[in-house]
C-alpha cells in the first residue's frame, strides 16, 4: 500500500508572472501619467501667488502657504514610504495621491474664500506626498530591465512635457479670458481625468511590477523584513549617498533667487520669466535623458556632473549680462533634471525591493530640508554679496565632490 501524499501546509514563494506589458511600454505610459497630471499641478501651481493674492492674501499669507505645501509634499513622504513598505499597497497609495491632486486643482478656480484655497493648495502638495514614494518603487521595478538611469530618465523627461505645456496653457487662458481663474484651472481636470483613467488602466494591465525584476533575476519576490531586522536596515552606501545629495543640494541656488535677480536688476521683464522656465524645463528633460543614459553605462560616476553644474549656476545667472544669466539658468534646469531622474535612479540600485519605498520616502525628507536650506542660503548671501555666494556655493560643491567619492567607496565595501 503506498504511502498517502503529503503537502506542506504553508505554500512555497513562487515568482509574480511575467507583466502583459513589456518594460519600456510600462515606462512609457507611466510617463504619459505623470505627463498629464504635471500638466494638471504645474500648471496650477504658476498661477498659485496671483489668485492666492486675488482672494486678499498677503505676501506673508502666499509664502506660509506655498511653504507648508513644499514643507507637505516632502516632509511627509517620511510617513508614507515606511506605509507603502509595509502595506506593499503600491498601487492604491499611488491612485491615491494622483485622485487627490486632480480633485482639489479645478476646485481651487472656483472658490472665493481664502481659506478654501489655502487648504486646497496644501492638500494637492498632500497628493504628492502620498503616491511619490510608491510611484517612484512602482517605475524602479520596470527600470531594471530598461537600465535604471535609461528608464528614470526618459519618465523624467515625459513628466518635463507637462510642466512645460501646464503653466503655458494657463497663461494663454487667463489671457483671453481676463484673468479668470476659474475656467483657466477648471480646464485642468480634463487632464487631470485622463491621468487617472491612464493609472487604472496600467494598473489592470500590470498589477505586480515587480515581476519586471524578478523575470530577469535581480530582485526576489514576498514581504519586507521584519522591523528591527539587520536586513531590515538601510545600506551604509544609501546613507552615504543621502549625504552626498544633501551636500549638492546645500549649495543650490532655487529659481526663485535666480528671477528676483532677473527682475530687480532689470535684465529681464517679468513676463519673460515664465518663458525662461519653461526653457529651463527643456533643459531638464535633455540633461535627464543625458545623464540617464550614461549611468547605465558608466554607472553613478556621472553623478560628478551635479556639483559642477551647481556650482555654475551662481557664477553664470548672478552677472549683469543678460545672455550670461540666461545660460545660468538653462544650468539650473539641467541640474534639476539630474537631480529628478539619476539620484533617483541611484536609489533603486542601492535598495533593495523590500524597502525601496521607505527609502525613497527619506530621500525626499533629506533632499527637502537641504532644499530650504540652501533657498535660504543663496538668498541670504545674495543680500550681503554675490561674490560671497559664488565662492561659498563652489566650496560647498567641492565638499559634494569629495562625499561622492566616499560614497562609491563604502558601496564597494562588503558588509559584515
Amino acid at each position: 500500500m503506498k504511502p498517502a501524499r503529503t503537502t506542506s501546509a504553508t505554500p512555497e514563494p513562487s515568482n509574480p508572472p511575467a507583466p502583459e506589458l513589456s518594460a519600456w511600454r510600462f515606462v512609457a505610459v507611466f510617463g504619459g501619467v505623470s505627463l498629464l497630471m504635471d500638466f494638471v499641478y504645474e500648471g496650477a501651481r504658476s498661477v498659485t501667488g496671483p489668485l492666492l493674492a486675488h482672494l486678499g492674501a498677503s505676501a506673508a499669507v502666499v509664502g506660509v502657504v506655498t511653504g507648508a505645501g513644499e514643507a507637505a509634499a516632502l516632509g511627509l513622504r517620511l510617513a508614507s514610504g515606511p506605509l507603502a513598505d509595509r502595506s506593499r499597497r503600491f498601487w492604491a497609495w499611488t491612485i491615491a495621491g494622483y485622485v487627490l491632486t486632480a480633485a482639489t486643482v479645478p476646485v481651487l478656480g472656483l472658490t472665493g474664500l481664502l481659506w478654501v484655497a489655502c487648504t486646497l493648495v496644501i492638500a494637492e502638495r498632500v497628493g504628492k506626498a502620498v503616491r511619490s514614494p510608491a510611484k517612484d518603487t512602482l517605475l524602479s521595478h520596470a527600470t531594471a530591465a530598461t537600465g535604471r538611469g535609461r528608464g528614470f530618465a526618459v519618465h523624467e523627461a515625459m513628466d518635463q512635457v507637462g510642466a512645460l505645456v501646464g503653466p503655458l496653457t494657463v497663461a494663454g487662458v487667463l489671457a483671453l479670458t481676463g484673468d479668470d481663474y476659474a475656467p483657466a484651472l477648471g480646464l485642468l481636470a480634463l487632464p487631470g481625468v485622463a491621468a487617472v483613467a491612464l493609472l487604472l488602466w496600467l494598473r489592470a494591465r500590470v498589477p505586480d511590477p515587480v515581476g519586471y525584476e524578478t523575470t530577469i533575476g535581480t530582485a526576489a519576490p514576498g514581504e519586507p523584513p521584519p522591523a528591527g531586522s539587520r536586513e531590515s536596515k538601510l545600506p551604509r552606501a544609501f546613507w552615504a549617498y543621502a549625504v552626498f545629495t544633501a551636500a549638492t543640494l546645500t549649495g543650490f541656488a532655487t529659481f526663485g533667487v535666480l528671477s528676483y535677480h532677473l527682475v530687480v536688476r532689470h535684465l529681464m521683464p517679468t513676463a519673460m520669466v515664465p518663458v525662461l522656465y519653461a526653457a529651463a524645463m527643456a533643459a531638464d528633460a535633455v540633461a535627464a535623458l543625458a545623464t540617464g543614459w550614461l549611468y547605465d553605462r558608466f554607472g553613478a560616476q556621472v553623478l560628478v556632473v551635479l556639483p559642477l553644474l551647481s556650482a555654475a549656476v551662481p557664477a553664470l545667472a548672478f552677472t549683469d549680462t543678460v545672455a550670461v544669466a540666461v545660460a545660468g539658468a538653462l544650468v539650473w534646469g539641467a541640474a534639476v533634471g539630474v537631480q529628478e531622474s539619476t539620484l533617483r535612479a541611484t536609489v533603486a540600485d542601492l535598495v533593495p525591493v523590500g524597502r525601496r519605498a521607505t527609502a525613497y520616502g527619506l530621500f525626499a525628507g533629506i533632499m527637502g530640508a537641504a532644499a530650504l536650506v540652501g533657498g535660504a542660503l543663496a538668498g541670504v548671501l545674495y543680500d550681503i554679496s554675490i561674490p560671497l555666494l559664488i565662492v561659498v556655493v563652489a566650496g560647498i560643491q567641492t565638499a559634494a565632490l569629495v562625499l561622492l567619492w566616499v560614497t562609491r567607496a563604502v558601496r564597494s565595501t562588503p558588509a559584515h
